[in-house]
C-alpha cells in the first residue's frame, strides 16, 4: 500500500515546517504523505486534484475561505472526506459549530503533536472502517442482485402451468433456499398417451447453477422429443454437458415416461434421490435405482433403465434432497423415514394435497431454521374410477 495522504489546511507557514519535522519518520517510511493548503479555497482545489485524500486537518480562522465554510463545502460535495479541526484553546463556540457541521474531531492550539498523532490514527481507523463497510455493502448488493437474477432464471425454467388430464392429477412445489440452488422439475405431454416427468438438482449455487439448470432442462426436453427411451435421453444430455465443462458442474436427474394406456412407467435415474411409488392402500416403496451417476461427470456412459407399473389410484412422488436433508435448529435432518411416513398417510389425498402435505411437514420440522438447499417436489396421481378422494381431487 502507498502512503496515506493527508491534507493540512492552515495559513501559518511555521505549522507546515513543524508537521514535516514531527512526522519525518513516518514520511520517510512512506506511511504518511502531507499536502498543504493555506485556506479553504486551496483545500477544495487540492481535493479535486487528489481524490485519494480522505483526511483533512484544518484551521478555522483563515483568509479567503475559513475552516467552517470549508466544512460546509465538504459536507455537501465530499461526504467521504473526514475533517479534524485545529483551533485555539478556548474557542469552544467555533469548535462546537465545526462539530455540528460534520467535523470528526478537533485538536487545540498550540498543537500537541502526540495528541495530533493519536487523533490522526483514530480518524484513519474510522475512515478505513467506513471504506470496508461500503465495500461490504456493495458486495452484499451485488450478491443480492445475483441471487435475484438466479431466482428469476430458476423460476423461469419451470413450467408456468402443469397439464391437466382426466386420467391424472399433478402438482409441483419449489421453494428456493436462501442460497439459490439448481433444483428444477418438468412435466410435459409427449403425445396424447405419454407423460414425461423430470426432477433434477444441479451441484452449484447462484447464477451458474441457474444457467446450468436451464441448459439441462432444454437439452432433456429436446432429447425427449427424439427418443422414447429415458436412458437414451440421459445419455445424450450427459454427452453434451461433459463438453467444455471447465466449471466441473454436474446435475442429478430423474426422467421417466408414463404411458397412460397401460400404466407402464419407464425411467432412468442419473444419481438422483429415488422417487416414491404410493399405492392406493397407503404402501410406499422406492423406485429401484438404475445404477447410474450424475450427468456432467464423465462422458461415454450408457445409462440404465427400469420399468414399473402404476395403476389407477397409485401416485408417484419425485423430490430433491432439499426435503430429506432439511435441518431443524438442532441440525437434525428431516430424513427419508419421515418422508415415507407422511406419504403413507397421504393415500386419500390428491396430487396437490400430497405435495402440500409433505412440504408442510418439512416446514413444521425445520421450525423456521434457515435452509441452504431448495425444497422441490412433484407429485402425480392416476385417478381411480372408484371415486376415492385421492382419485378425484382437484389435482
Amino acid at each position: 500500500m502507498g502512503a496515506t495522504r493527508i491534507l493540512m489546511v492552515d495559513d501559518e507557514e511555521d505549522l507546515e515546517l513543524l508537521v514535516r519535522q514531527r512526522f519525518r519518520r513516518r514520511i520517510r517510511k512512506g506511511e504518511y504523505e502531507f499536502l498543504f493548503a493555506h485556506n479553504g479555497k486551496e483545500a477544495l482545489e487540492a481535493l479535486e486534484e487528489n481524490p485519494d485524500v480522505h483526511l483533512v486537518l484544518s484551521d478555522i480562522n483563515m483568509p479567503v475561505m475559513d475552516g467552517l465554510t470549508l466544512l460546509g463545502q465538504l459536507e455537501e460535495t465530499k461526504p467521504d472526506v473526514k475533517a479534524v479541526i485545529i483551533s485555539a484553546y478556548g474557542d469552544m463556540d467555533n469548535i462546537r459549530t465545526a462539530m455540528n457541521r460534520g467535523a470528526f474531531d478537533f485538536v487545540t492550539k498550540p498543537v500537541d503533536f502526540n495528541d495530533l498523532q493519536i487523533t490522526i490514527e483514530k480518524t484513519l481507523k474510522h475512515i478505513n472502517a467506513l471504506e470496508q463497510a461500503l465495500k461490504n455493502r456493495d458486495r452484499l448488493v451485488a450478491i443480492r442482485r445475483e441471487l435475484d437474477v438466479a431466482k428469476q432464471v430458476q423460476l423461469s425454467g419451470v413450467p408456468a402451468e402443469l397439464p391437466v388430464g382426466d386420467a391424472f392429477g399433478v402438482h409441483a412445489i419449489m421453494n428456493p433456499a436462501k442460497e439459490i440452488g439448481g433444483d428444477f422439475y418438468d412435466f410435459f405431454e409427449l403425445d396424447e398417451h405419454r407423460l414425461g416427468l423430470v426432477i433434477a438438482d444441479v451441484s452449484d449455487k447462484g447464477v451458474p447453477a441457474a444457467l446450468f439448470t436451464m441448459i439441462t432442462r432444454a437439452l432433456l426436453k429436446s432429447s425427449s422429443r427424439r427418443h422414447d427411451s429415458p436412458a437414451r435421453c440421459l445419455h445424450e444430455v450427459n454427452e453434451f454437458l461433459c463438453q467444455d465443462n471447465d466449471a466441473c458442474m454436474f446435475v442429478t436427474v430423474f426422467y421417466g415416461v408414463l404411458d397412460l394406456r397401460d400404466g407402464s412407467f419407464r425411467y432412468s435415474n442419473g444419481g438422483h434421490n429415488p422417487p416414491r411409488h404410493l399405492t392406493e392402500d397407503g404402501a410406499v416403496s422406492e423406485l429401484p435405482l438404475t445404477g447410474d451417476f450424475a450427468l456432467g461427470i464423465a462422458d461415454g456412459h450408457d445409462f440404465g433403465e427400469n420399468l414399473v407399473t402404476v395403476v389407477p389410484g397409485d401416485a408417484l412422488f419425485l423430490y430433491t434432497d432439499g426435503i430429506t436433508e432439511a435441518c431443524n435448529h438442532q441440525l437434525d435432518e428431516y430424513g427419508e423415514d419421515r418422508l415415507d411416513g407422511v406419504l403413507g398417510d397421504g393415500a386419500p389425498m390428491n396430487a396437490r394435497e400430497l405435495a402440500e402435505s409433505v412440504v408442510g411437514s418439512v416446514e413444521r420440522f425445520v421450525d423456521g431454521a434457515t435452509q441452504f438447499d431448495d425444497i422441490t417436489c412433484l407429485s402425480l396421481r392416476l385417478r381411480s374410477p372408484s371415486g376415492s378422494a385421492g382419485a378425484n381431487g382437484s389435482q
